[in-house]
């Protein structure tokens, strides 16, 4: 049986969001589409890979072993592309990758981790840049890859893919006025005190343009420069926090919860340039490790962890 990788892909997104519907919004597939090919994957497999149910999907033991070796199948495809990019590309021609601050987070400096490590002769320049200026400088090929808020990057003409949730969540200390809490409303986030980003920064100023001019007034306890401090302020009390979701450890001593206003969902895109109109191999493969990394790393709701198992590392 010959497997697809997106097949495969679609199937870690399923059973790490533990929905169909989720798992084909990420891949930008309609449910009916996405439900086609996993009825095609158990039929080949001969085997149910999923168990439905009015809550949403959880894998079979089969599902569970194919969810395992299916995140070994796309690390060893990477590793393939990483091992014949490694000739194509001169080392005197770094890639260019921009990202906002959310991205550059966590996902950003993991892939790059894992990319550096397996390519010593390929060089990345990295920039933080919020989606505008990143479709600009891919648009004019001053740039290689970007990742930027599907909002923001909507018929821009790129090349653009999914790459995971970047929605927005609510964060407070551990046992605190958000214990027992699943979703809050902006404007009753708003009626206690803040700790947030500086005002030039892009989260705040994208939260901002979306309440617009009726935005409840509210009460900074202090701004800082980066997410690291503000999650650290938010777990120690200070002030209750709206932070992207992927900013959050799960290790960390916090309470989340939803923000459930409908212009907090978001989700991230991987964007390409133009630069010759032709993609080298080395930007094909900085282009997988951001995925695997989106795909393998935890979100986190009330302390818990939602992924399955441990995604194999590129240097395994």
């Amino acid at each position: 049986m010959r497997y697809d990788l997106d097949d495969l892909r679609l199937f870690l997104h399923i059973v790490a969001e533990g929905s169909i519907t989720a798992g084909a919004h990420r891949m930008r597939l309609s449910l009916p589409s996405a439900s086609a090919r996993i009825r095609s994957l158990e039929r080949h497999a001969g085997v149910a890979l999923l168990i439905r149910g009015r809550r949403g999907v959880r894998p079979t033991p089969a599902g569970m072993t194919l969810a395992r070796h299916a995140r070994d199948v796309i690390a060893q495809t990477v590793r393939l592309e990483s091992a014949v990019a490694s000739y194509t590309r001169s080392p005197t021609a770094p890639l260019t990758l921009l990202g906002g601050g959310s991205a550059m987070h966590r996902l950003v400096p993991q892939a790059l981790i894992s990319f550096l490590r397996a390519h010593p002769d390929v060089d990345v320049r990295v920039f933080e840049s919020r989606t505008p200026q990143t479709v600009r400088m891919l648009t004019d090929g001053e740039a290689d890859l970007g990742v930027v808020l599907d909002d923001e990057a909507r018929d821009c003409g790129l090349r653009m893919e999914p790459l995971g949730d970047d929605s927005l969540v609510v964060i407070g200390q551990a046992g605190g006025i958000l214990s027992g809490r699943t979703a809050l409303a902006y404007h009753e986030v708003a009626e206690h005190p803040l700790v947030g980003l500086n005002a030039g920064s892009s989260l705040r100023r994208w939260i901002e343009k979306r309440l617009g001019p009726h935005a409840p007034a509210v009460r900074y306890r202090t701004t800082v420069a980066n997410l690291h401090v503000l999650v650290a302020l938010a777990a120690a009390g200070i002030g209750l926090a709206v932070v992207p979701r992927r900013a959050v450890d799960s290790r960390q001593p916090l309470d989340v919860c939803e923000l459930g206003d409908s212009w907090a969902r978001r989700h991230h895109l991987l964007a390409w340039g133009v630069r010759d109109r032709v993609s080298s191999p080395a930007t094909a493969v900085l282009a997988e490790h951001l995925r695997h990394t989106a795909l393998c790393e935890p979100t986190a709701l009330n302390g818990h962890e939602r992924h399955v198992g441990q995604c194999p590392s590129f240097d395994d």
